[in-house]
Parts: structure tokens; sequence; C-alpha cells
């Protein structure tokens, strides 16, 4: 089966726009906190405000930082058709499932708080199996 001649199906290029923009909200998450400063952080309702304040141990960071960088690039590896994307999304799930065990652990969370964790997790393993299966049908290269 040769790569370069599957041309992959219109819902390929769905999946791989929202992939990105699912990834790069991600890095505008990541950035925000990374970034916010004293007078964003006292404009933030009380709640928020916590989060903000919290400290997290820097291997949680660069968990953070880890899944949602190679998240989006693994997602700009898809639009270019590029089988490295799902090594991409390995490495981008395995700093998410590291972040949020963290957070499983050290953070009481109500079930309505636990959904966006979850979610982040499934949405990491559902474009790892979709790369490889993009990789098997020969739409990646």
């Amino acid at each position: 089966m040769t790569t370069s001649m599957n041309k992959p199906p219109f819902w390929f290029w769905i999946v791989s726009v929202l992939a990105l923009i699912w990834n790069g909200l991600g890095v505008m998450a990541y950035l925000t906190r990374a970034f916010a400063t004293d007078e964003m952080i006292a404009a933030l309702p009380k709640e928020a405000q916590a989060e903000y304040l919290a400290e997290y141990p820097a291997w949680y960071t660069a968990a953070f930082a880890t899944a949602v960088f190679f998240g989006a690039i693994g997602s700009i590896a898809l639009l270019i058709r590029k089988k490295w994307a799902h090594s991409l999304f390995v490495i981008s799930a395995i700093g998410a499932i590291v972040q949020h065990i963290y957070i499983f652990i050290n953070v009481e969370m109500s079930s309505a708080q636990l959904i966006m964790p979850i979610l982040v997790i499934v949405v990491c393993l559902y474009l790892i199996w979709f790369s490889k299966r993009a990789t098997v049908k020969g739409w990646l290269h």
C-alpha cells in the first residue's frame, strides 16, 4: 500500500482542525496560567483566584506544558499528514495523564469539576487512536 496515494476523507480534515483548535485552547490555558500577573489574578472571581494562587510542583507544570504543546504540534502534524503525529499525541497524553493524576489525588473536586479533566484524557486517547488509524489507512506518511 502506497501511503502517498491515499487521500484522506473530508472528515479527517474536520477532526484534524478540531484537534488543532482543542490543543490551541490548551496552549492558551497554559500560557494564561504561566504569565498571569497579580493584577490579572486580582480581577478574577474569588474561586478562580484560588486556582491561580495554588502552588503546583514544577513537574506538574512541565507535564501541563508537555501535554498542550506536544498536542498542538501533533495536530499540526495531522494537518500536514505526517505519521509522527501519533508519537506526539502519545507524549501529549502521557503529560496530560501525569498532570491529571496529580489533580485527582490532591485537589477536591465536585462531579461537575471532574468532567473537564476526564474529557482531556479521553480526547488525548482518541487522538492517539485516530492518528494510528490514519497511519494504517495510509493517510499519513
